[in-house]
């Protein structure tokens, strides 16, 4: 019986993803805009240095040392990110960009540019009894190497802009994200500890910066009449993209752990790392990356692949 339970109760968004329907919602109906909208962008950039600061202070030493033993594990799930997704994106793109438009399926690719989550691939490694340490050293690995590597893969896979262009959004990636990121990781050794032991102050930092980014991008959005211009058929195969675009990196990864001849445990990790995408990375970047109304179409492949 319980186990029945736990079974409907996945099947059912949780909290965090009925709160980024919630802001949606609300963007939709009543979207920022005019000299509220310049507030909450600067709230957002505020909260997303917070968030990035923090996660900085959170990485411990030890896991980084000990993650690196494990280089051909992290070498194999950094392919699968970074090589593996992109061309996964990109080979199926004349199949479902028919069933999203090209728009969306521009927020496709992004997404199949962004680095690993954290959060998820640790639980999901740690429910399935993979090697949870390596997991760690990974995924955050990861997250720090797509602030370089994302908006490169972004500029070749979506032959978007020049290449002044490509090195003004790293450099305002390295500004807003990995300058933060690495104050807080110097201030580990005197403030890790507290972190650590607040984890409910990172994670209300975390939700709360996307909801903003995302009410921002919406209410952006929307004053250009997204809901009018993405119709229906759109959001439904936009469900179906993401659900093949999981299935053939659930099934690219496995395989090719197998034929490393990677043991269960590792396997596990591979696979959990290597199919993930970060929503807390890819949210953020997108800000940097993409302007205004174009946001919003972006963020949709990512906000539903994380569920």
């Amino acid at each position: 019986f319980i186990p029945a339970m736990h079974f409907l109760s996945r099947l059912f968004p949780d909290r965090f993803t009925l709160l980024l329907i919630s802001t949606v919602t609300l963007a939709s109906f009543f979207p920022c805009q005019g000299e509220s909208a310049v507030i909450f962008n600067m709230i957002a950039d505020i909260a997303i240095a917070l968030l990035f600061f923090l996660h900085g202070a959170k990485l411990s030493r030890n896991a980084i040392v000990a993650g690196i033993t494990h280089w051909r594990l992290h070498l194999l799930v950094m392919s699968l990110t970074f090589l593996f997704f992109p061309i996964i994106g990109l080979l199926l793109q004349p199949v479902l960009t028919p069933l999203v438009g090209p728009v969306i399926y521009q927020g496709i690719l992004y997404l199949c540019c962004l680095p690993a989550t954290v959060q998820s691939a640790i639980a999901f490694t740690s429910m399935a009894r993979g090697n949870v340490p390596a997991a760690v050293c990974s995924a955050s690995a990861s997250s720090l190497i797509g602030i370089f590597v994302t908006p490169v893969l972004v500029s070749i896979v979506l032959s978007k802009g020049s290449s002044s262009g490509d090195l003004h959004g790293i450099s305002k990636i390295l500004e807003q994200l990995l300058l933060p990121f690495v104050t807080g990781h110097l201030l580990q050794p005197w403030i890790g500890g507290f972190v650590t032991r607040h984890k409910k102050v990172l994670g209300i930092v975390d939700r709360g910066s996307i909801l903003l980014v995302v009410y921002t991008a919406f209410s952006a959005a929307v004053i250009e009449r997204l809901w009018q211009t993405v119709p229906l058929h759109a959001l439904l195969g936009l469900v179906v993209a993401c659900l093949v675009i999981l299935a053939v990196a659930l099934a690219g990864s496995r395989l090719l752990s197998q034929k490393l001849g990677f043991p269960l445990q590792d396997e596990i990790t591979i696979v959990f790392c290597g199919s993930k995408k970060s929503l807390v990375s890819g949210v953020p970047m997108a800000k940097v990356l993409f302007a205004g109304a174009h946001l919003g179409p972006i963020l949709l492949p990512i906000m539903l692949f994380q569920k």
